[in-house]
């Protein structure tokens, strides 16, 4: 069976939370300005309360609002794909899985924590929600979730992927969002960075800080985010979960996850329900694998640090891996990739040793990308290229080995608005 589909009865009814579950607890975030824990009541002039309570939960599983869960049948659940004719191609013994995110509205899986954190806000009285967006890809979700749900939305788009990725921006614009490039002059921190460089191509830490900056300035208006927060990694949980009932029915289990990695949601979706299982000493040398950017490498390069999770060093700081809040990574095509830190509950993952991490340059993401489009249909984000990447590459190593492991990746968006990414790779422009 090369699909396998489930019922939209069978869309889980709870995210699972890992935080009880990690070998070690968490080290709490800090106050920007007191340097001191940070507490419930400092979060409440950007989040509502019930997304403040899921970022402190211990709580094992979390159960998701009927309203969530109706809205998620617009999509859910995605097909779990066996990539018959790519492991063909490689010649192979491997089985390699796919979960197929790029059917949701949106054309990712931002739009599973898009959907709840737009609900939670709007149940809160709140009007309107700022927020930064890298490729698109999340400010598209964001914006289609207010739409949803009734709210305004203002997008701050780093102006790198502003100028490659004309259509996320149309798109955005569809669905009734404000949408400016980042660096900006609706805010000091915009403002900033725009004295110092005309042409400043932009981050994803200067678009947070915009965001930031823009939600406290007015009393109707909470800020929302993509990744890195526990909370948003245990929104997309739903995306593991599905999968470990699809591979039952296929009867196979995973020896490899991987999931490409920039703030931790994309991987940590379809990972932790499965590192449940290598946690609790079911499922001991199950590898998960974290894959990132050669020019943005957290994981790989960084180091385990307290941070700020934007570049003004207005959020709370972080324990996580980070290249210092003040990096400007390379205008690549993976513009959702574009950050400087990582989840910490990925980075805590990494640090004991139970997670991989490896990164790889643009021009081999690409060339996987496209081998997967042949053989698959599916033209891949350039994000989700790079798990295409590491899954061939494990495939590979099975070839030579003679190993029959089964790898399952997480294909979180299709990359049709990322056609200029891909005539630039077959013109042999690409960096």
């Amino acid at each position: 069976m090369p699909i396998i589909n489930l019922s939209q009865k069978e869309i889980p009814t709870h995210y699972y939370n890992i935080v009880p579950d990690l070998p070690k607890p968490l080290d709490p975030p800090l106050h920007p300005g007191t340097k001191k824990p940070i507490g419930p009541e400092d979060l409440a002039a950007i989040f509502p309360i019930e997304l403040i309570k899921q970022e402190v939960s211990n709580e094992r599983f979390i159960e998701i609002p009927e309203e969530v869960r109706k809205a998620y049948m617009l999509y859910r659940p995605s097909p779990l794909i066996r990539a018959l004719s790519l492991e063909k191609e490689l010649g192979t013994p491997a089985r390699i899985y796919y979960k197929y995110e790029g059917v949701s509205p949106v054309g990712s899986h931002k739009l599973n924590t898009a959907l709840p954190q737009a609900y939670y806000n709007k149940k809160e009285g709140i009007k309107r929600l700022t927020t930064e967006t890298g490729a698109g890809q999340w400010g598209s979700a964001i914006s289609f979730a207010c739409q949803h749900f009734g709210l305004e939305s203002m997008v701050y788009m780093v102006k790198a992927s502003y100028d490659q990725k004309p259509y996320r921006k149309i798109m955005m614009k569809l669905f009734g969002a404000d949408i400016v490039a980042s660096p900006s002059n609706k805010t000091k921190s915009g403002q900033k960075y725009q004295a110092e460089d005309a042409n400043h191509p932009g981050s994803l830490g200067i678009a947070i800080s915009e965001a930031v900056e823009d939600a406290v300035s007015r009393k109707d208006t909470h800020y929302c985010l993509g990744s890195v927060l526990n909370h948003v990694l245990l929104h997309q949980t739903i995306i593991g979960q599905e999968a470990q009932k699809q591979m039952e029915i296929a009867g196979d289990y995973p020896d490899i996850i991987i999931g490409c990695h920039g703030g931790g949601s994309n991987f940590a979706g379809i990972s932790f329900p499965f590192l449940r299982d290598k946690l609790n000493g079911k499922k001991p040398n199950l590898r998960a694998i974290a894959v990132e950017p050669a020019s943005c490498a957290s994981l790989t390069k960084g180091k385990f640090e307290y941070d700020f999770g934007d570049t003004a060093g207005l959020t709370p700081l972080l324990a996580m891996y980070t290249l210092g809040h003040d990096f400007i990574p390379s205008p690549i095509h993976a513009g959702g990739l574009r950050y400087h830190g990582a989840s910490p509950i990925v980075s805590l993952l990494l640090k004991e040793g139970v997670i991989e991490a490896k990164n790889y340059e643009q021009i081999p993401v690409f060339e996987a990308a496209a081998q997967f489009a042949k053989n698959q249909g599916i033209i891949p984000a350039p994000e989700s290229a790079h798990a295409i990447k590491a899954a061939i590459d494990e495939a590979l190593e099975c070839k030579k080995t003679g190993q029959a492991k089964t790898i399952l990746f997480n294909l979180s968006g299709h990359g049709l608005f990322d056609m200029s990414a891909y005539d630039s790779y077959l013109s042999g422009t690409m960096k």
